[in-house]
């Protein structure tokens, strides 16, 4: 195990049981050691645990000083982590342990995503659950499965499998803010069947790659003008396929639907007599990308070295549905709420583009806090694949949940706030998808709100999580269950 990194960091038991869940891998849908942890955990602490059919885990805990017979209260987050590297990183999501360190008032991985989204969260309730001397009122600790590629526990939770009306949600990246509603969202995904033919004579080979980019959440950080890696890629292959005869040979970019592209590559040739010229257009498209984007991508790079002659590249037919088909798919902000200033309404995701099995898969998601916004929005998108030929598919998508102003939970955290603190909460709702939202269709009338830590970069390597904002997000909790 790593040396302790959290030695005199309060409080104590959150940052014990974070640096324990930084030890055990978890990928969505790879969760099988992180449950084992936890039905140990429970056994270990003598409580009682119960598993559903999906996955989900349920720890139960009986009140304490004077507050054993108020009705429970559920404490939920998600058990599973994006898993993001940056690509000169040797890292092994599935048996390696993610690796935090110290930045001043910052917690960071080495190279990876950190996991605090939503580890920091399970570690709050173990630190409860272990907790001898606090008082509290019963409580349901729900920990649930697979939410970052496919909400599966949420979608896959039983009714009945806990008791409490009250649900705090503790998945929220922003301290000092009470979240009260979030979007829903759709994926909607393109297969291509390449089409090939022999690399005609007399060409140059050569990769381009884009890399360095910000990457982040493309829920929370959509609007914050971040480039796209699979977008700049295919900027450069249109203009290369419109001035040199450029043909591709392979391309891959971008990794999960809910996080914006970092990195992206692809091989393909030209006609030998272009050899300069697509170098000179690659010291182009930087200059004008570093003027777009001097602020938001700083660190970027395009880069472009020569290649071995592939045997065979896309037939000139398939090559410009493919890439027209990237140029023309939508991505980033669509529409802005209507009713709350400042929050995104609707957006796009062009997530990933990958070869799986003899196939190129493009992935996209969808996200809107109106349902038949989101709807048409994946329709429009379908609609693109459709002109390049593309099979396409939608997932289930998922509901938004609507805000409830008039809360009885809100208005307790907001007084809870208000005395901790001596300063008001900022309520809000979120773009980015929460289970929330979900479980509300199966147990109605619950009373939710969303709280947490300050995160900042989720589902990107430079994920880092706010020590300060720790302690304060552990006592506005405990403040909320007394």
């Amino acid at each position: 195990m790593q040396q302790y990194p959290f030695k005199d960091l309060q409080p104590a038991g959150i940052w014990q049981y974070f640096h324990e869940i930084c030890q055990v891998p978890r990928p969505s849908k790879k969760e099988e050691r992180i449950r084992a942890y936890l039905v140990d955990f429970a056994q270990k602490q003598g409580l009682e645990v119960r598993e559903d059919a999906i996955g989900n885990i349920l720890i139960k805990k009986a009140g304490t000083g004077g507050l054993e017979d108020r009705p429970p209260v559920v404490l939920q987050s998600h058990i599973d982590m994006v898993c993001e590297k940056n690509s000169e990183v040797a890292h092994d999501f599935l048996q390696d342990p993610i690796l935090p360190r110290i930045e001043g008032d910052w917690v960071k991985a080495t190279g990876t995503t950190l996991g605090a989204d939503d580890g920091i969260g399970m570690a709050a309730q173990l630190a409860l659950l272990a907790d001898k001397t606090l008082p509290h009122v019963p409580l349901e600790c729900l920990f649930t499965v697979d939410e970052e590629t496919g909400l599966t526990g949420a979608f896959g939770l039983e009714a009945g499998f806990f008791e409490g009306k009250t649900l705090l949600n503790l998945d929220s990246e922003d301290e000092g803010e009470i979240f009260i509603g979030c979007a829903g969202g759709i994926d909607t995904v393109g297969t291509f069947i390449p089409e090939w033919e022999a690399t005609p004579a007399g060409s140059f080979a050569f990769e381009v790659r884009v890399r360095g980019l910000t990457g982040g959440h493309s829920g929370d950080d959509i609007h914050k003008g971040l480039g796209n890696a699979v977008k700049w890629l295919t900027r450069y292959l249109w203009e290369a396929t419109r001035d040199f005869d450029f043909r591709l040979a392979s391309i891959e970019g971008g990794n999960l639907r809910n996080a914006l592209a970092r990195e992206a590559r692809a091989l393909g040739v030209v006609p030998r007599k272009y050899k300069e010229q697509v170098r000179v257009l690659l010291n182009c498209m930087t200059a004008d990308l570093e003027e777009e984007f001097a602020v938001t991508e700083p660190n970027f790079k395009l880069e472009l070295e020569s290649a071995d002659l592939p045997a065979q590249v896309y037939r000139a037919d398939f090559h410009h549905k493919l890439v027209n088909t990237l140029m023309a798919l939508p991505h980033g902000v669509m529409a802005m709420s209507q009713q709350v200033a400042g929050l995104v309404e609707t957006s796009t995701n062009l997530a990933s583009i990958k070869e799986v099995e003899g196939e190129l898969v493009v992935s996209t998601s969808q996200r809107s806090a109106i349902e038949s916004a989101r709807d048409h929005l994946a329709a429009v998108v379908k609609a693109c694949f459709d002109l390049g030929g593309a099979r396409v598919r939608h997932s289930d998508g998922y509901p938004g949940w609507a805000p409830n102003p008039d809360s009885p939970l809100l208005k307790k955290s907001v007084a809870s706030y208000r005395k901790l603190f001596q300063q008001e909460p900022e309520v809000k709702a979120i773009h980015a998808g929460l289970e929330c939202g979900l479980f509300l269709k199966k147990y109605p009338g619950l009373d939710m709100i969303s709280i947490g830590p300050t995160i900042k970069g989720a589902h990107s390597p430079d994920e880092r999580l706010h020590i300060p904002s720790v302690e304060k997000f552990w006592k506005h909790l405990i403040d909320l269950l007394v």
